[in-house]
């Protein structure tokens, strides 16, 4: 396990309105990201960090020249969004931002030292922007005030030099022995919808769909080789903190986990974890093993074996992680060498707790699945499961609203109901996620039918 430097890097969306205050009626909105950001926080407090270092869009920005703020304390407040009374301080790292510039040097980036309240290069005093005040807001709660910040802007180098960068963050951090986590805040597309702020493109989904999707399959030579064609046409403001976030993490193995996705305003909003592989799986606190298994993944391994090898159905452990503590539709996915060797789930709750649902539904995909033989003692060793704990669904009335990658689909027509999950191999568009839903619950293509799609946060 990695012991210092950057041990572990968030992607956070900094949306005002997911402050209550700010956001008033509209926050019931982007509830998924509201719960994602607290889960992130509460991971970020169980990296145990010596120091958070937060990269932000909206900091000073300038062409080739790194902003860091020398501020000590930093402050900020949230009156340009009508709520000054939402104060924050925290306390500076003069010695790592040292040690960034020094490392920096090094490979010919440009540090400039920036006194927010005179405003420097930028010509106007300023404290803390939303890019900062938002992640931290959330981060804080965990967290307390005791652990410094350090506050960097981004700059408009080649992504190879903002890699590298975050490199030099990652030794600066190392030299000193700080154990350090990265906030890469940033929103993702700014025009997914014609009423979002920065008009409409139809590149501004899909620029989101693959990002999310690189994130979830850790692939960085696909997110450091993206399009620029695609970065200006979404209108994003999180590629280049991702991409330094990325480059501090540098010949780590690593792992992935997306939180949350959601866009209800026109901006992508993701909520990702990204680090070494035994830093993101430190305990089972956050759902997440030490033996690397995520917790819902241990408890389906568990219930699958003991009734395979005995017959016998296993109780819930007496310690549930905060996020399994309630009821939701959960699926159980097994495969053996790639291939499907069972999947049952339930589209809504049926028990009285997410981890009843697990246990029930991984062994009804071993032994009850129609289409297979029910699973042997001698093939347990090479199950590779998956867990899909289902969030609540919406109607849609088109196949534009839906995206396959993203969302499942339930097609409903009278009594029958035909569900498919997300992000399935060979699944490309909308169209065939009906179609195939459709034959699920024997509703013929010409039927007219209700459609919903819903959010799964997958566990592997």
């Amino acid at each position: 396990m990695k012991q210092t430097g950057v041990v572990l890097c968030v992607l956070a969306p900094h949306p005002p309105l997911l402050i209550p205050e700010i956001g008033k009626g509209d926050i019931r909105a982007v509830k998924a990201t509201q719960e994602a950001m607290g889960e992130l926080a509460r991971r970020v407090n169980q990296a145990k960090p010596d120091v958070i270092i937060v990269i932000s869009p909206h900091a000073p920005l300038f062409r080739d020249v790194v902003a860091v703020l020398v501020d000590d304390p930093l402050r900020g407040d949230f009156s340009a969004f009508g709520v000054p009374e939402a104060k924050y301080r925290f306390r500076n790292d003069p010695e790592l931002v040292s040690a960034i510039v020094d490392e920096a040097g090094k490979i010919g980036v440009r540090i400039y030292r920036f006194d927010s309240e005179s405003g420097g290069m930028s010509r106007r005093p300023m404290g803390l922007d939303h890019g900062v005040l938002v992640p931290m807001h959330f981060i804080n709660k965990e967290v307390g005030q005791d652990v410094p910040v350090v506050v960097m802007g981004t700059a408009l180098l080649p992504r190879d030099v903002l890699y590298a960068f975050g490199q030099a963050i990652d030794k600066a951090a190392r030299r000193l022995e700080r154990n350090a986590v990265l906030v890469a805040s940033g929103d993702l597309s700014h025009r997914l919808t014609r009423q979002a702020p920065a008009g409409y493109s139809p590149r501004g989904r899909e620029f989101d769909e693959r990002l999310i999707q690189l994130l979830r399959d850790m692939d960085i030579q696909g997110i450091l080789s993206l399009d620029d064609s695609l970065l200006d046409e979404a209108g994003e403001c999180g590629y280049r903190p991702v991409v330094t976030a990325l480059g501090a993490l540098f010949g780590d193995d690593l792992r992935s986990e997306v939180l949350s996705y959601e866009g209800p305003f026109g901006v992508g909003y993701g909520c990702a974890l990204f680090g070494p592989e035994m830093d993101l799986a430190r305990n089972c606190d956050s759902g997440r093993c030490s033996s690397g298994e995520s917790f819902p993944v241990k408890l389906a391994r568990a219930a699958v074996e003991a009734y395979v090898k005995s017959g016998k159905r296993i109780n819930p452990p007496e310690e549930i992680p905060r996020e399994f503590q309630g009821r939701a539709g959960v699926f159980c996915t097994l495969k053996i060498s790639g291939e499907l060797r069972g999947c049952i789930g339930t589209i809504e709750p049926t028990t009285g707790s997410i981890p009843q649902e697990i246990i029930g539904n991984a062994i009804a995909a071993a032994t009850q699945d129609p289409r297979f033989h029910p699973v042997r003692e001698d093939e347990l060793g090479s199950l590779h499961y998956s867990v899909d704990v289902l969030m609540p669904s919406e109607p849609v009335f088109g196949l534009d609203e839906l995206n396959p990658k993203l969302y499942g689909v339930i097609v409903r027509k009278g009594r029958r109901r035909g569900l498919l999950l997300p992000d399935i191999e060979g699944v490309d568009t909308p169209e065939e996620q009906v179609a195939i839903a459709r034959g699920k619950a024997g509703i013929g293509p010409n039927e007219d039918i209700e459609l919903e799609r819903f959010e799964v946060k997958r566990h592997t």
